[in-house]
């Protein structure tokens, strides 16, 4: 795919007369003494906690700044056109490809060699795979999320399934009897903000998404399928079309209003804290599948910031924040999954009925496209889907609506 870096480049210019006017006085300036972290959202709030006993292992003193990700993007922009910034530096998946093209991460290859633990063969394929471009390795997967479906066993025996759905089929005829339960009961939720899940699909009915020329290819017959697949839920009324206004406590708890839903691993914090009393009567399940069952893989990477002054101890800290025991950690902290393939050996994820099934699904999960588009394209794919299911839009013409729409984002 023809990526260009025009608008990247646009952005910086036009930043940087601020930047380079408050950069003097600015806290965010690399302190040469002091291990500077950047880290996004609420869960790097809980990042000084494993930063403290890293101080404590390696005498290197560390400072973590949260930063709120509707904020981030820009900060890490400002970075760029300072060159100044963390030395460390949280990376979303979908970002690396954007920041690696304005060269901004440092290549690890030669901390790898001093640091094992980096080793791309540790982690899963699919997350190691968000941290690799042209052959080079600019970050490590820090923490992954998954999806897998969450089901109420109880629910499901009583509409005579002893197991969670394991295909398609099976998915939707479980979904329409468990919505013939009475009024206002549905079978499984198909969030229509859940910017992944069309793509997702697509890539279990066989569709690569784009082709051996980097060419859409959303108005083809594997994808198409897969929307008008998705679409059938709404159709039948197995799913609800709009949103309930009722959060998991009430949608999932007593008879279930919709008992199958499909999430990441917060949830599964989620249930026990808010549904109690469904404990022993649900149960998380690998997908479905068509000609797969794969899932989507995102989460979070640290990489070596490109203009940092403290280049090895930035090292030092991915190397422990990659090894097993520090993701456990991790994990306790922030129900983040970890991406270290030996952290899954431990009995904490190998022994939990509820985790262990996300090890199983993240063996077959795959980033959504890295290509600095995506976000834009994912966008436009939730918008297209809505006019599909809610207004009743016809969905050949959609997806070829939708597939120009793409072609028109890549040429940008």
């Amino acid at each position: 795919m023809k990526k260009k870096w025009s608008m990247l480049l646009l952005t910086i210019i036009l930043v940087i007369g601020a930047v380079l006017a408050g950069c003097g006085n600015s806290d965010d300036a690399a302190d040469t003494k002091v291990l500077n972290v950047w880290a996004m959202g609420d869960e790097a709030k809980q990042l000084p906690k494993l930063a403290k006993d890293f101080e404590k292992e390696t005498g290197i003193k560390v400072k973590v700044q949260a930063i709120p990700w509707a904020n981030a993007h820009d900060k890490l922009l400002t970075a760029v056109a300072s060159k100044s910034g963390p030395d460390v530096v949280q990376m979303g998946t979908t970002w690396m490809p954007e920041f690696v093209a304005a060269g901004a991460l440092e290549d690890l290859a030669t901390y790898t060699d001093k640091y094992p633990e980096l080793d791309a063969k540790n982690f899963f394929d699919g997350s190691a795979k968000t941290t690799q471009f042209d052959d080079k390795t600019y970050a490590v997967p820090w923490y992954a999320d998954t999806r897998v479906l969450f089901y109420r066993t109880d629910i499901l025996k009583k509409a005579g399934y002893d197991h969670a759905p394991k295909t398609w089929d099976e998915l939707s005829e479980v979904a329409e009897k468990l919505s013939k339960r009475g009024d206002n009961m549905y079978g499984l939720n198909i969030d229509g903000k859940e910017q992944s899940l069309g793509f997702m699909f697509g890539r279990q009915n066989g569709s690569p998404l784009f082709d051996d020329t980097n060419k859409p290819v959303f108005n083809k017959k594997p994808f198409v399928d897969a929307v008008s697949y998705l679409n059938s839920f709404f159709e039948n009324g197995s799913a609800p079309k709009d949103d309930l206004g009722l959060d998991v406590a009430q949608t999932f708890s007593g008879d279930a209003i919709v008992p199958m839903f499909i999430s990441g691993p917060w949830m599964v914090k989620a249930v026990k804290d808010t549904v109690p009393d469904i404990d022993g009567k649900w149960a998380t399940a690998v997908l479905p599948a068509k000609e797969n069952n794969m899932s989507s893989l995102g989460g979070a990477n640290l990489a070596v910031f490109k203009y940092g002054k403290n280049k090895d101890d930035a090292g030092k800290f991915l190397q422990y924040m990659s090894k097993p025991e520090t993701q456990l950690k991790w994990m306790e902290l922030t129900n983040s999954l970890p991406t270290a393939q030996k952290s899954w050996e431990n009995e904490t994820l190998k022994g939990d009925p509820f985790y262990k099934i996300f090890g199983e699904q993240m063996a077959n999960a795959e980033p959504m496209p890295l290509i600095p588009e995506f976000e834009e394209i994912a966008q436009a794919y939730m918008k297209s889907f809505e006019q599909i299911y809610r207004g009743g839009a016809d969905v050949q013409d959609q997806m070829d609506t939708f597939n120009d729409e793409v072609n028109t984002i890549l040429k940008k």
